[in-house]
């Protein structure tokens, strides 16, 4: 049970940070993450919240991947995509007044620790494995598909929706190169450290029932 509780506390800690990294990426108008981007995109030329199209991008993608893989929806995979969703708007609503840089300067400041963030939160989230991310699972369902690795399908995936969101205004700027070229490296190096912690936690546990 304590398992249980620590795998819940990863999963909902590592996406209020995971979040709180997008917003700031949004916020520092240098541009987003690739599907990050379209949200924005979609907010801008349809409305609705950037969280809302969160959760509707995810579903078009798990019923994507159930007919690609001829298999029944992951729907268990949409209580990511609604938490994430809830969690971009709240945050993009507490930040909207406070963080607003119009330097490039600002911006940068608030870019950096944008994607560093959003990074934590994906290493500290994984750790959890309660619910599949649905852009994971269709990065798995396209190396499946066509045999290239998990790298160039993830590649894939990134360059259709910069396309995608180029297409609807979204969010696209030098930020939007960084966090593709540099993020996987940095979700990489948190790993193990959150590893060593979920580890720790766990001895720690079975230290406290025993």
């Amino acid at each position: 049970m304590r398992l249980i509780r620590a795998g819940v506390h990863f999963y909902l800690i590592g996406l209020v940070i995971l979040t709180l990294g997008i917003a700031l990426t949004i916020q520092s108008s240098l541009g987003a993450s690739p599907y990050d981007a379209l949200l924005v995109g979609l907010h801008r030329t349809f409305g609705l919240t950037v969280g809302t199209w969160e959760m509707v991008v995810g579903l078009t993608m798990i019923l994507g991947n159930a007919l690609a893989e001829r298999k029944r929806p992951e729907f268990f995979a949409l209580i990511t995509s609604f938490v994430t969703g809830v969690g971009i708007d709240l945050w993009l609503f507490l930040l909207r007044d406070s963080v607003a840089p119009v330097t490039w300067i600002g911006q940068s400041a608030v870019l950096l620790p944008g994607i560093v963030l959003m990074a934590l939160g994906v290493a500290i989230y994984l750790q959890s494995k309660i619910a599949p991310n649905p852009m994971d699972r269709s990065m798995l369902v396209v190396s499946n598909l066509t045999g290239w690795n998990v790298s160039y399908s993830r590649a894939a995936i990134s360059i259709f929706l910069v396309i995608a969101a180029f297409l609807f205004n979204g969010a696209i700027g030098v930020g939007t190169l960084v966090t593709a070229i540099f993020s996987g490296m940095i979700i990489s190096f948190f790993i193990p450290y959150v590893k060593m912690f979920s580890t720790g936690s766990s001895k720690g546990g079975e230290g406290l029932v025993s």
